[in-house]
């Protein structure tokens, strides 16, 4: 009963809440609709988490991931009792990873949970996006499921607690890699200062920072991809980084949109290869909306994740890695929802991968089942390890 102390009240209730319904109801059914509720990851042993994860998602959208957030937080989640295979261990931006299956920005906004994410056997974590102040976002509802399409879409606007709250939640010992995503307030008239000031107080905590520009839910935000705003943000945040950590700055990395015409993308392949960048996270969400999509919410505005961005975002991805000619580290985000996937991301250029929205549907299940297909994959083709399947669809 030690994980339940402190824990808030109503979180008690609405987990004995799910928990009773999963005993009422009839289980084949749960099981059919919602296959998490029997996951494992690796050994771990059930638990309150993996019972509420199939009734949170019966939850509103935003509720839900909130509950699942603050469960995670609490110890609740599920942990990985295997080590991974060797072959998926890979060294990147100078960073030694367990296995290159990372959880993206987005899920844990205020760094709350990231330890717990570590323990379900991700190989890294990157918490945000972070802005100097707190701020609420946008109005709700905000987030939608796409259930028939696997999708999200988002409009959330950088709902966070602050630097101050996230660099408080990231104090302290560490084991495994965590990157920090950082944005701007929405009514900052200058961006460059909220991304400076973001570096200087979080890049000491941070193995890795990620600019995002490229979030379609901050009015302007994706004006500054524009070659010499983002080289002015860019240059200013590496100097922030040098200063605040004399004894060595984490690697800085760029995040992009998917909706990039071919001009920003060579633009923007040539301010990375020239400047202070070490690495690109391909892709955020996008603001298209295929004709393919079946949902009832596809209509709602923001960003779409989830299957529907799969091929836009492996698309350019492949795009980014011939035009920096391999030379730069990239990471493939995007409608992952299997290990297929995720090795199709990595011959496309990808040294890492993240998921989020097939995590939603899926559950701690996919974690696993990610990196056992892709370690199947690789010896199907006879490669020992997966840094040297990166890029291996380029001549």
């Amino acid at each position: 009963m030690t994980h339940w102390r402190g824990c808030n009240l109503q979180l008690i209730r609405e987990l004995s809440v799910f928990c009773s319904r999963i005993c009422e109801s009839d289980r084949d059914s749960r099981r059919d609709t919602c296959p998490a509720a029997v996951a494992r990851v690796g050994s771990a042993v059930m638990n309150p988490y993996d019972l509420a994860l199939p009734l949170i998602r019966w939850l509103e959208p935003e509720r839900a991931h909130r509950l699942t957030v603050r469960a995670l937080s609490l110890g609740l989640g599920p942990i990985q009792r295997t080590a991974d295979d060797p072959a998926l261990a890979t060294r990147v931006f100078g960073l030694d990873f367990p296995n290159p299956l990372g959880m993206a920005a987005g899920f844990d906004k205020n760094a709350e949970a990231w330890r717990a994410t570590l323990r379900m056997g991700f190989g890294f974590v990157e918490i945000g996006s972070v802005t100097p102040r707190p701020q609420a976002g946008n109005p709700r509802p905000r987030l939608f499921r796409l259930t028939d399409d696997e999708a999200v879409i988002n409009r959330m606007g950088f709902n966070n607690d602050g630097m101050e709250a996230v660099a408080a939640n990231l104090a302290g010992p560490r084991r495994g890699i965590v990157g920090v995503n950082i944005g701007k307030n929405k009514e900052t008239a200058d961006p460059v200062t909220d991304y400076v000031a973001c570096a200087r107080r979080l890049g000491p905590l941070a193995d890795y920072m990620v600019v995002n520009v490229s979030s379609p839910n901050t009015p302007g935000l994706r004006a500054l991809q524009d070659p010499a705003r983002l080289a002015e943000i860019v240059d200013a945040v590496s100097d922030a980084l040098a200063q605040a950590c004399p004894d060595g700055a984490p690697p800085l990395l760029v995040k992009i949109a998917p909706d990039l015409t071919p001009r920003d993308c060579e633009d923007i392949a040539r301010l990375a290869l020239e400047g202070p960048v070490a690495g690109l996270i391909i892709s955020n969400t996008t603001i298209e909306r295929p004709e393919s999509l079946k949902s009832p919410s596809r209509g709602e505005s923001g960003g779409l994740s989830g299957k529907p961005l799969f091929e836009p975002s492996t698309r350019l991805l492949s795009l980014m890695y011939g035009l920096t000619a391999g030379k730069l580290p990239l990471i493939g985000v995007g409608g992952i929802s299997s290990g297929r996937d995720a090795y199709e991301k990595i011959r496309a250029g990808a040294s890492l991968f993240q998921i989020y929205t097939g995590f939603v549907y899926q559950g701690a299940v996919l974690i696993n089942r990610i990196k056992g297909e892709l370690t199947a994959l690789l010896r199907e083709d006879g490669i020992d390890k997966v840094e040297s399947a990166v890029g291996a669809d380029h001549p």
